[in-house]
């Protein structure tokens, strides 16, 4: 079976992750033969290692440039994008999408998803905004009311966690005690301005707290630093007797670095003051690595950070095992509107500030409660969130066990003429 994987698989992204999921699952079924179409995500960096996967990909990508020259057909494609980049490339066509951080996706979404033959998505959050967005219209032709929806099978595979044999030390040259850290890109959802502001308010007069920014703009190189270093300077600026600690860290980090950076000595807690998430990796993983985590209680990273917990009458119930932020769901801003993307009347949370100051202030003095609540949610994460688990279950839901098993027939088959 050939196999075209569409998706930005060299990218340091969500989305190049994903793509990396994906071809990481697949491989697990030697009988598939594969091909990677490589595609840009933005402006973001790319993943530079030399190493074998890397080696994979270059293959799997020369492979498919000979393929096309030949005019090769595929008998499946599976898209790793949003669902506005979804084409019709094969007999069997599936989109795999990290959804929408809001409460609606674009019509176009839906008309794309109605042209594959399955979906797979990474949340409860995604699932619910793809299959509950309906659009009410009159076709031109008849004069009668149509619904625009969603008409295909979504399903959920998370991500899974990982593991390092050797992480590498990170000199981060911090000198406060207690350190909260938080990881984003630099734009309207991911809400750094206030993140950064408010939290300087709450620690304004206290010398042992600071606050770790892992961000970018666009990438890692040298215009990119300087640009946000500008932009945390005017944050920065009006708060003249600031004497808690903001530290910049920009640049491009490996897995490895960036695993280590949740698990540094210095880190106390991650914290999200996002608008939405697909799925939310960074707070993933924090929440794996035993960080205890602060975060809006809304969308897609709700998925990990509640965990199935039993009741003193035994019943079982999912419980929150973070500090949970409270938010307004409202409207998003017109700056944020992306059209064909985040539609101008869907909504998204915002944090309160009240919220946020007060759950930074009960981790900091009560931080061992919730590095022990942090402990119990790792736990339950490594042994539900797999490697091995969720590979084989996005592998399942791409390719049938039943679709697996005759693969193997037919190769033992040949296997046997051969001999």
């Amino acid at each position: 079976m050939k196999i075209l994987v569409r998706g930005p698989a060299l990218t340091r992204t969500g989305y190049g992750e994903h793509a990396r999921f994906v071809l990481r699952s697949l491989r697990q079924c030697e009988f598939l033969d594969l091909y990677l179409l490589p595609i840009n995500w933005g402006e973001s960096a790319w993943v530079w290692e030399d190493d074998e996967e890397r080696a994979w990909f270059d293959s799997l990508i020369k492979k498919t440039a000979i393929h096309s020259q030949q005019r090769g057909q595929y008998d499946m494609s599976i898209q790793v994008t949003i669902p506005n980049e979804w084409q019709q490339m094969a007999p069997v066509n599936i989109g795999v999408t990290a959804g929408i951080e809001t409460t609606k996706v674009a019509p176009v979404w839906l008309q794309k998803c109605n042209e594959m033959d399955k979906i797979i998505t990474i949340s409860e959050h995604s699932k619910q905004s793809l299959i509950n967005t309906i659009y009410e219209g009159i076709d031109q032709r008849t004069g009668q009311s149509v619904k625009l929806k969603c008409e295909r099978e979504v399903e959920i595979v998370h991500y899974p966690v990982k593991k390092y044999d050797k992480l590498p030390k990170l000199d981060l040259n911090i000198n406060t005690k207690f350190n909260f850290l938080t990881v984003a890109q630099w734009g309207p959802r991911k809400n750094l301005t206030a993140t950064i502001e408010w939290f300087v308010e709450e620690f304004i007069d206290n010398p042992d707290v600071g606050l770790v920014v892992k961000t970018f703009l666009k990438g890692g190189c040298l215009m990119d630093k300087y640009a946000l270093r500008g932009q945390l300077e005017k944050s920065l600026k009006k708060y003249t007797n600031r004497k808690c600690k903001v530290y910049f860290l920009h640049g491009d980090l490996t897995d490895e670095e960036m695993h280590s950076l949740m698990n540094h000595k210095s880190i106390n807690a991650l914290v999200s003051l996002t608008h939405g998430e697909g799925f939310g990796l960074p707070i993933f993983e924090a929440a794996y690595s035993g960080l205890p985590v602060l975060a809006t209680d809304w969308s897609g990273h709700l998925d990990f950070l509640y965990k199935p917990t039993k009741n003193k009458k035994g019943k079982e119930k999912l419980r929150a095992h973070f500090a949970k932020i409270d938010y307004d769901l409202e409207m998003i801003p017109e700056h944020a509107v992306w059209d064909g993307v985040i539609q101008k009347d869907s909504m998204w949370a915002y944090p309160q500030q009240g919220s946020y100051k007060m759950k930074l202030r009960e981790v900091y003095k009560d931080y061992d409660r919730f590095k022990s609540q942090a402990k119990k949610l790792k736990k339950w994460i490594l042994e539900n969130f797999q490697d091995e688990n969720q590979k084989q279950k996005m592998l399942n839901n791409l390719v049938s066990k039943e679709q697996q098993e005759v693969l193997a027939d037919i190769q033992s088959m040949f296997e046997e003429i051969n001999a």
